[in-house]
């Protein structure tokens, strides 16, 4: 059996930003690639998700590259502080799951490395994923309907809150798209979790202290 080689646009040490664990010390692993959009500049206007503000075309990015499964979770492991901590690893994107599989997972779990993805909720995750974090997207049927937290980019032409209140997902959060009306859409998701105090707010913390 020949074994998967994954693509990593970056992988970098620092605080998790948005939802239930702001404020962590994480390891971010970057996957390249996406179902929802190429990544390309060229393409966005005809992506089906054309708001997202990640770069994730290519591996040049810090650490990026290709691994197979032992050498990828050896480089994460390695960025954490030899302090016997908890370790913190959050597979995203792009969407993580084009690529994410059980080996990698285990291989992560005998560095005791708790793993974590962030997905757009259109692939269902192997076994043995630590943390779920979905955020749905317009125009996308959305498998993963259960995990541990659901987060929204709001307002979302095409994506309603109330159509996910009975998933079975720990917490509920609302984030203000980036943007030029970024204002806007924050006093928006204030008003909607005010009213509708299932949904908490999230807010993108890395940006406003200004780390990766």
């Amino acid at each position: 059996m020949v074994a998967a080689i994954y693509s990593i646009k970056e992988i970098y040490y620092t605080l998790q930003g948005e939802g239930a664990h702001t404020g962590r010390p994480a390891v971010f692993c970057r996957f390249a690639g996406c179902n929802l959009w190429t990544g390309r500049e060229e393409d966005r206007s005809k992506a089906i998700c054309n708001f997202c503000d990640t770069d994730f075309w290519g591996t040049d990015g810090e650490n990026g590259g290709k691994y197979d499964a032992f050498s990828l979770a050896s480089m994460i492991d390695r960025l954490f502080p030899d302090n016997g901590y908890s370790k913190y690893v959050v597979c995203t994107g792009g969407e993580p799951l084009l690529q994410l599989d059980e080996s990698l997972i285990q291989t992560l779990h005998l560095k005791n490395i708790e793993v974590a993805i962030e997905t757009n909720g259109t692939i269902l995750p192997p076994a043995g994923v630590d943390w779920i974090c979905m955020s749905p997207k317009a125009r996308t049927t959305c498998l993963v309907k259960s995990g541990d937290e659901i987060k929204i980019v709001y307002p979302q032409k095409g994506i309603d809150p109330k159509d996910f209140e009975s998933w079975n997902f720990n917490h509920f959060y609302l984030q203000p798209m980036d943007g030029d009306n970024l204002k806007t859409n924050t006093k928006a998701c204030i008003d909607y979790c005010l009213e509708n105090p299932k949904w908490k707010l999230s807010l993108q913390t890395h940006k406003l202290m200004g780390i990766k």
